[in-house]
């Protein structure tokens, strides 16, 4: 028996899109294409940060600086309200009308030959997580190495140094691993999102991202320098908005790739000078070299 309809309905999960189109023998093909968040539709709970099941509240302000501590270690974080800031920044690295994504402060060049970051399910379940929440937080220190040998986010401990690409990833990772809360090596996508708040907030302008980051970083030439790797949040003139070791003492890993075999080390380290090595430097690094001024910091995606 042959049934005619008026329309087809099809029904999916919300944020599921359908691409129709006509194939080569005039058929009709309807294609589900992958999860998407709507472009900039960010939650305006940006200046009320959550605090997660196991955490508790430290000090700061939404803007400059809301930190919160993980009750088992005292590892402690601090909230980057993304849903505040101009919608400059990339995520396929040709559009830059996005809040949450990597910004150009050098004159970068983002292709799939160049500075590239891929949309992996754990980058586009924290993008959820940033629109969802309006922010994301991010260590307020490099990861250091508790007494029981766990990465940990505190003060007055020497950054974990000496990883590759590979392991500060697993490493990262395993800082946090809730149903609730997970943690993950810092995107490039993140970092940027934190320069772009240190400058919109007011706290830096460009000059000190992009050109030189000696006043507010343990680097060669910083007055009175150590020159060598010190502990993390020695010094308060090296602090921004909470944030500690940002610009200098040791560079850190991120997920962002450089070209085929390389990913990005970002921030500057005490062996090169503020103006050589700025905080928005791009370096690409072999994914299993490992140096004794390199680390890497972690981020929380919440459920």
């Amino acid at each position: 028996m042959e049934h005619r309809y008026n329309k087809f309905v099809f029904e999916a999960e919300e944020g599921i899109v359908f691409e129709v189109s006509e194939g080569d023998n005039r058929e009709l093909i309807i294609k589900a294409l992958n999860r998407v968040v709507a472009a900039n539709v960010y939650s305006e709970r940006y200046d009320n940060p959550p605090i997660p099941e196991g955490y508790q509240y430290v000090c700061g302000e939404w803007n400059n600086g809301y930190v919160i501590e993980r009750c088992a270690d005292g590892s402690q974080f601090v909230w980057i309200p993304v849903g505040c800031l101009d919608a400059d920044g990339t995520l396929n690295g040709e559009d830059f009308t996005e809040k949450f994504g990597r910004r150009s402060y050098q004159d970068d060049k983002f292709s799939n030959t160049d500075f590239h970051e891929p949309m992996s399910d754990e980058l586009q379940e924290q993008l959820e997580s940033v629109k969802k929440y309006g922010g994301f937080y991010i260590s307020r220190y490099n990861i250091s190495k508790s007494a029981d040998g766990k990465p940990q986010a505190v003060k007055g401990a020497m950054p974990w140094v000496d990883v590759n690409y590979s392991e500060a990833k697993e490493l990262a990772a395993a800082l946090e691993n809730g149903t609730a809360v997970k943690s993950h090596l810092t995107y490039g996508a993140e970092y940027d999102c934190i320069l772009a708040w240190l400058i919109q907030s007011g706290a830096l302008d460009l000059k000190a991202i992009a050109e030189d980051s000696t006043r507010w970083g343990n680097h060669w030439n910083t007055v009175n320098g150590p020159r060598a790797v010190v502990e993390t949040g020695k010094c308060e003139d090296w602090a921004v908005n909470g944030i500690y070791d940002l610009a200098g003492n040791v560079d850190e890993w991120t997920q962002e790739q450089n070209g085929k075999r390389l990913y990005v080390i970002r921030g500057g380290n005490y062996y090169y000078d503020g103006f050589y090595c700025p905080v928005s430097y791009r370096c690409g690094m072999h994914h299993f070299r490992a140096f004794h001024n390199t680390g890497f910091r972690a981020a929380l995606c919440i459920k």
